[in-house]
């Protein structure tokens, strides 16, 4: 049986959801098993998307480190586009379980930071042509 993070409630827009809330998801690999690279990792995490923004998180600029450990865990810091975003408690999982499923990945950790708070500057050129913004 799995385990799963309680996920906690949105919070309201002007307030931040509770520092360090993290989800895993994934399994130790078997000794030998050849490790993903950060561009399988990246492939990984631009399947998910905000639903309320037609571009997926990593080209939005949410992922904010990704670090491959060689046993193959994977750690990645992402924010949010706005503390008060209705999927707060859950596009962390998402995250986890997406980077999970990549061929090469072992145990995946999802900690959601606030600092530096999301700008769209940090959106990748294709988002910003994708959201009509260049």
């Amino acid at each position: 049986m799995e385990d799963h993070i309680p996920t906690p409630p949105a919070p309201p827009a002007d307030e931040k959801p509770a520092e360090d809330f993290s989800a895993k998801a994934g399994e130790p690999l078997a000794q030998g098993t050849e490790i993903a690279g950060e561009e399988a990792v990246v492939e990984g995490l631009k399947t998910v998307f905000d639903p309320e923004i037609p571009v997926n998180i990593y080209d939005l600029g949410l992922i904010y480190g990704v670090v491959i450990a060689e046993s193959g865990g994977v750690k990645i810091d992402m924010t949010l586009t706005a503390p008060g975003c209705p999927v707060a408690g859950e596009l962390p999982q998402w995250v986890a379980d997406a980077v999970a499923k990549v061929e090469g990945t072992g145990e995946v950790e999802v900690t959601l930071v606030w600092e530096p708070g999301w700008s769209p500057d940090l959106m990748s050129e294709d988002a910003k042509l994708a959201l009509g913004m260049d």
